[in-house]
């Protein structure tokens, strides 16, 4: 299950994981998933479960960039970015831990965050913090799920050639961004590795 999944690297790891398994979901606001409702989250697992019989990877990149001093954005517009960046991610994994439970064979969840989680960055500290509220919550939950087959990383890309960037920064050159098929491909392969409670950076080569 991806959610964000129609979209920028999201899209990307549908498209690949598709091509190994077809029981691969992708899900976004676009699409009718709304994670900023745990209810509406909550219906996705159990339908998907229903349907599969088990959940074994779950993929959250969905997220949102608004750019903006904190004195000039409205607090319905901050707000919303918290709600989808940081409660939805909350809700995804509340939602998804009784199915996970159940997977005899163990599950694995990766988790998106950002370069700028590092050092929050003008014009989008509401971003940077989500992001870096993402690595945190991450890695206690490993901790909290380290005697369970529940594995938990976290994926940082470097700056990814996705409509969202695209959207906020305009037209960059092509060679200073990273692929979003490359950052699939090390996300997928993290989902299916051993690691636990790990940041997995991503950078150009």
């Amino acid at each position: 299950m991806v959610f964000g999944g129609t979209s920028g690297i999201g899209k990307s790891i549908v498209e690949i994981a598709s091509s190994y398994n077809p029981s691969t979901f992708a899900l976004s606001s676009s699409n009718g998933y709304d994670i900023t409702s745990f209810s509406a989250v909550a219906s996705a697992f159990a339908k998907i479960y229903k349907q599969c019989g088990s959940i074994d990877y779950i993929v959250n990149c969905a997220g949102i960039l608004k750019l903006g001093t904190l004195q000039n954005r409205n607090i319905e517009d901050i707000s919303k970015e918290i709600e989808v960046n940081y409660l939805g991610c909350i809700h995804i994994i509340k939602a998804a831990l009784p199915y996970l439970f159940k997977n005899p064979n163990g599950a694995s969840i990766a988790l998106f965050t950002s370069s700028s989680y590092t050092r929050g960055r003008a014009l989008y500290s509401i971003y940077s913090s989500t992001k870096a509220a993402i690595v945190n919550l991450g890695q206690a939950l490993s901790e909290e799920l380290a005697n369970t087959r529940i594995r938990v990383n976290i994926i940082n890309p470097a700056r990814t050639h996705t409509p969202m960037r695209t959207t906020n920064f305009g037209k960059e050159p092509e060679e200073s961004l990273l692929d979003p098929n490359e950052v699939a491909h090390i996300t997928l392969s993290t989902l299916v590795s051993n690691l636990n409670g790990q940041i997995i950076d991503i950078r150009r080569k």
